[in-house]
């Protein structure tokens, strides 16, 4: 994490709630729940790591999603010309 992120979380972690707090310690990894338990590092300071995890996987996922929305788009447009193209190669009835 960088320092300019670590501050940007930190800020971040100062405006949660208890209960917003509580609920982004129970997602910790136990990596991070060492840490905090050892002492290494403060509660602030875990949370703000979690909380960029958190944000980093965020984009992840919008990006994966992205891309099958993309795919799906064009399976289904390519799906539409082949019917089109298939139904003007059909005699018409009469």
């Amino acid at each position: 994490m960088s320092k300019i992120s670590k501050q940007y979380y930190l800020a971040k972690v100062k405006l949660l709630t208890k209960e917003e707090t509580e609920r982004l310690l129970s997602r910790m990894g136990g990596k991070l729940d060492r840490q905090l338990e050892k002492h290494k590092l403060s509660q602030e300071e875990v949370l703000a790591i979690q909380m960029e995890l958190e944000d980093e996987q965020l984009q992840e996922w919008r990006k994966v999603m992205q891309n099958l929305k993309e795919k799906e788009k064009k399976k289904a447009e390519k799906e539409q010309n082949d019917k089109v193209a298939k139904q003007s190669k059909s005699p018409l009835r009469n």
